[in-house]
């Protein structure tokens, strides 16, 4: 591990500052913009990801029928929501987000261990392994209630159940919310045996759930997406939803990995440009913020070489 604290290009540093003026010209951000998704999307083609036939699928799998019954109306969507994500100029909010999100994430998984040849399956399964072992060894012994906030397509929920399941061989209540009613809507749709209790259309910040609900609140690759005055706000609100002796799980991009630090000037700056809050992720102090809001007993493991994983612990 890197005793660097983050990447060079993220921050106030000098190369940080002329990559976001870079991102902050329109014509040049235009041609970011589509660069990037022209490298997600080759990676995944090249790999065997059908992302055309996936989004294909989605597109009459009645997804779209589900949208006004999974949409919360009261919600007002946050400024920090509202901004283009990824390449889609309407961030999270439309089906182009949701139809390639599948895609997307076995795009993601390929990329963290690029010489090794692995089939997307083995790479997907290799990545969501890696979180769930941490969770063996730092997190809760016995786990009955799940929210997994920020659960995208579903792909991560999913998986999150299943092990569960299968692992203490007992009932487990698993809840997936998300801010954006298109990616509910397919997460819906793509849990054809009704696994999952709740797909929840709310904020992570304020949810409308329980006090004292969940044995396990997950965020899965989602703090990078977020400013830090709404990461912290979560994990209020994680602490809140949590039974005492609960815990809060993460598992995101890694600060220190040599991976990240080193990635090509072209890569980096294509990442920033469709990555609107990497510098506030890069230089936010995850384990002081959940210690700060109340957690105890944190941990942070390298989990693979581009994530960590941190666990902390409500107190009894």
């Amino acid at each position: 591990m890197s005793d660097k604290i983050k990447p060079d290009w993220a921050g106030d540093d000098l190369l940080s500052r002329f990559v976001n003026v870079l991102i902050q010209t329109k014509p040049i951000y235009a041609v970011m913009k589509q660069q990037a998704r022209q490298v997600l999307v080759k990676t995944a083609e090249k790999n065997g990801i059908p992302w055309r036939k996936n989004y294909e699928e989605l597109e009459v799998s009645g997804a779209k029928e589900r949208l006004e019954s999974i949409t919360n109306p009261s919600i007002t969507y946050p400024d920090y929501y509202q901004v283009p994500f990824h390449a889609y100029e309407k961030g999270n909010l439309c089906w182009p987000a949701a139809f390639e999100a599948e895609s997307a994430t076995y795009a993601m998984a390929l990329r963290v261990w690029p010489q090794e040849s692995l089939s997307w399956q083995e790479a997907q399964a290799r990545l969501r392994g890696s979180f769930h072992q941490v969770l063996a060894t730092h997190g809760p012994k016995l786990v009955r209630d799940i929210l997994d906030i920020g659960c995208s397509v579903g792909i991560s929920t999913l998986t999150l159940h299943r092990y569960y399941q299968s692992s203490q061989g007992t009932p487990v209540r698993t809840v997936g919310l998300d801010l954006s009613p298109y990616m509910l809507a397919v997460a819906q749709t793509q849990d054809v045996n009704g696994e999952i209790a709740q797909w929840l259309h709310a904020k992570g910040e304020e949810t409308g759930l329980g006090d004292r609900s969940f044995d396990l609140v997950t965020l899965q690759f989602l703090i990078h997406e977020l400013p830090r005055q709404a990461t912290q706000a979560i994990f209020q609100e994680a602490l809140r939803l949590l039974r005492p002796g609960g815990y809060l799980a993460i598992v995101d991009n890694n600060p220190k990995s040599p991976v990240i630090q080193n990635l090509p000037p072209v890569l980096f700056t294509l990442m920033k440009s469709t990555e609107p809050w990497a510098d506030d992720f890069y230089t936010l102090d995850v384990e002081a913020t959940m210690q700060a809001v109340g957690f105890e007993n944190v941990v942070t493991v390298a989990s693979d070489p581009r994530h960590r994983t941190i666990i902390g612990r409500k107190p009894e």
